[in-house]
């Protein structure tokens, strides 16, 4: 009996256009009668399969976020032990010792003297909320003006209120009126430079997406501009803030993004991968400097009134222990080296197709821009490669490559060439060829 035939599709897709609402998903679309979704039912490494039994690379590792591969036997093993001891305490006044030891390897990996204190949340968006309250707070405690805060154009750190205000309601056109602090557009590091004292004085933090802003399109910075943000907030007191939801835990060929330029923030937002890809969890982290104004004696107002029901979750931060345990049981790192050359090497195949305005790779990160700028080529290309056996995402014209470390060599190529056929297929078919190529 081949895997997952026991599911009645039928059953379940019906149940889904009923009752089910999905994210970032127009659902006049999702729930027309022709529209067949997939349901997966199983995983293994890098492999999941569907209600059918149909077989597919995970090459988007579950939207960001599976690193090590889907089962994997010691986090599987570590979330059952802390199951049989308790799956959740409240952090609210208690504590628990999986989110203390959490804390202490998380603190481990950074530099000395730098990020030092741990404040657990659920996902990247609110581990980026809380980066924010923790900034205009740090602040306000000082008795300083500082409540502005700088994102780059394009950057995207979360879909929550306030992390939505820092670039997420531009981009998906829902620039609402919902409560946001106050925050400046810019371009560039010379577009800070040109900032006069007046204003440069009014700002509390600036918030990066370091190497590589996600949601844009993986678009690349260029060398040497976290260096010189680092050394700009330096200059002039403002804080970095460093969004590594997506870049943290090996994604870029090193644990952070940050160690490339040797350039780390004064608060660092992690999530995604934090737990291999199992439960939501995330962590901002800020240095001791951040942090003592919140810990000196005095009243409420030194109290950070921030925090969620399933904070500091014991089963979550189990797994995310387990996960960095697999980082060094497997020699994570130093075995992705040859995947993000191979993984290079194969992308050029992609490269030189003429319906491909530019491929981008920054360590285990792929992403495929066609010449087309409809929403439509992505998605097609997707659905093609899907058939070639491969699930991946577009944004709008841009297709995503990132499957887990733990892909195979074999299926590493196998991925590559099926979206090669994938974005041939789609270029090759005359109603969906770009004006530019005919």
């Amino acid at each position: 009996m081949p895997p997952g035939s026991e599911w009645d599709t039928a059953a379940l897709i019906v149940a889904d256009k009923k009752y089910v609402w999905h994210p970032f998903t127009p659902m006049a679309a999702w729930c027309a009668p022709d529209h067949d979704p997939l349901v997966l039912v199983r995983g293994q490494g890098a492999l999941l399969w569907d209600s059918e039994g149909r077989q597919y690379i995970d090459g988007n590792s579950s939207i960001w976020t599976n690193i090590h591969g889907h089962n994997h036997p010691h986090i599987n093993a570590a979330i059952r032990r802390q199951l049989d001891l308790v799956a959740h305490t409240s952090f609210l006044g208690f504590t628990n010792p999986a989110a203390i030891r959490l804390a202490e390897a998380i603190v481990g990996l950074f530099p000395p003297a730098t990020l030092s204190r741990v404040f657990f949340s659920d996902d990247g968006s609110t581990g980026m909320e809380a980066a924010l309250r923790i900034v205009e707070q740090f602040w306000r405690l000082q008795g300083s003006d500082r409540a502005e805060f700088v994102a780059f154009r394009d950057g995207y750190h979360g879909d929550t209120a306030g992390a939505a205000s820092l670039g997420a309601n531009v981009m998906f056109g829902n620039d609402s009126s919902e409560w946001r602090p106050p925050v400046r557009q810019a371009g560039s590091i010379a577009d800070l430079e040109r900032l006069p004292g007046r204003e440069v004085e009014r700002i509390a933090a600036v918030v990066i997406e370091p190497l590589v802003q996600g949601a844009a399109g993986m678009k690349l910075w260029p060398a040497g501009t976290l260096a010189a943000l680092r050394a700009w907030c330096d200059r002039t007191g403002i804080l970095l803030v460093a969004d590594e939801v997506l870049t943290g835990f090996g994604r870029t060929g090193r644990m952070f993004a940050s160690e490339h330029e040797d350039a780390f923030p004064d608060v660092m937002v992690l999530g995604k991968a934090l737990t291999g890809g199992y439960l939501p969890l995330s962590i901002t982290a800020v240095t001791e400097k951040v942090f003592t104004p919140f810990s000196v004696s005095g009243g409420q107002e030194r109290t950070l009134f921030y925090g969620h029901s399933y904070t500091g979750s014991a089963l979550g931060c189990a797994a995310a222990i387990a996960s960095l345990e697999v980082f060094s049981r497997e020699k994570v790192l130093h075995n992705l080296g040859g995947k993000i050359d191979l993984l290079r090497q194969r992308l050029a195949t992609i490269d030189a197709l003429s319906c491909v305005r530019e491929v981008r790779q920054c360590g285990f990160i792929a992403a495929v821009e066609l010449i087309a700028s409809e929403s439509a080529f992505g998605e097609a290309v997707c659905l093609a490669a899907r058939r070639g056996g491969l699930l991946t995402r577009s944004i709008r014209n841009i297709v995503v490559l990132m499957p887990p470390f733990c892909i195979t060599e074999s299926e590493l190529v196998q991925s590559v060439e099926a979206l090669r056929k994938a974005v041939l297929e789609v270029c090759d078919t005359p109603a969906m060829v770009p004006l530019a190529l005919l």
